[in-house]
């Protein structure tokens, strides 16, 4: 006869045994999660990602591992990283070098927007090594009516191009003028290119407002339009990832706003939530 007591013991080791096997990366059958198993990637697609990190410490000390687990987790190829510190008095840091360097074999570039708290302020990307950097440079754009001035950060990989910026959160007219100079400066150098040219970031605008109408007239919205902000509670969006019109061949063949994952929680990450889009270049 089973003893009420042991029975309760037993059962108890074998939940908490289930419970260690799903939080270190195994389902509840022991089997490996895939890694992308919430948002499908198709084999031969660039998964672009946008995402505000808040300088790493909206919410906790610091996030930086836990949006690297996040971004493994969602097989990211190439990220816009909105607000950045880089050695300041806030964190005497590159923040933007830190990430890199946990995403594994990564290029980057970090761009300043900002003299701030002795140190910098700005924009970044970062891209897979394997996607064969080319070129790196960054674009100042105006403060204007707005808060502070900002940054246009670009990768140029072997197949596409890649931009990060983050616009003004003040005024909606300072944020129309970087938006129409953005547009100006991409489509002078890559108007006439055979490479998809790709915006991400953080517009401080919501679909329908000036900025992004100003964007429409030489770029395409390829994100999805849902909630990006704040990450505990989304109600706006705020982030996107857009491709120049400038008749360069590609297909979008997935988008979204990464609401859950499997390895972390992404409301704690950051206020904002990462979307990105899946293309596949043709």
């Amino acid at each position: 006869m089973i003893r009420p007591k042991c029975l309760i013991i037993a059962v108890s080791v074998i939940l908490l045994s289930l419970c260690c096997s799903t939080a270190g990366g195994e389902s509840g059958s022991g089997q490996p999660v895939d890694k992308t198993e919430l948002y499908r990637k198709e084999a031969g697609t660039v998964r672009l990602v946008s995402y505000n990190v808040g300088v790493f410490s909206k919410y906790l000390d610091n996030s930086t591992s836990l949006v690297a687990t996040l971004m493994d987790e969602l097989d990211a190829d190439a990220i816009a990283v909105n607000e950045l510190d880089y050695y300041n008095t806030r964190h005497d840091t590159d923040q933007l070098k830190v990430l890199a360097e946990e995403l594994g074999d990564w290029d980057y570039l970090f761009g300043k927007a900002i003299d701030f708290a002795g140190g910098e302020y700005g924009e970044g990307a970062v891209v897979r090594s394997s996607l064969g950097v080319q070129e790196k440079y960054s674009v100042p754009l105006p403060q204007g009516e707005g808060a502070e001035a900002r940054v246009l950060v670009v990768i140029e990989t072997r197949d596409f191009v890649f931009a990060s910026t983050h616009l003004d959160h003040v005024s909606d007219k300072a944020r129309t003028g970087q938006a129409a100079l953005i547009s100006s400066v991409m489509m002078e150098k890559y108007g006439d290119t055979a490479k998809p040219v790709f915006l991400c970031g953080d517009l401080n605008s919501t679909p329908g407002s000036a900025p992004i109408n100003e964007l429409k007239k030489n770029w395409t919205i390829l994100s999805v339009s849902d909630p990006t902000f704040p990450s505990d509670d989304p109600n706006t969006c705020i982030d996107y990832v857009m491709v120049l019109n400038n008749g360069a061949k590609y297909a979008r063949t997935a988008t979204a706003v990464c609401y859950r994952f499997l390895s972390g929680d992404v409301a704690k990450a950051s206020d904002h939530l990462p979307i990105f889009v899946d293309v596949r270049l043709q």
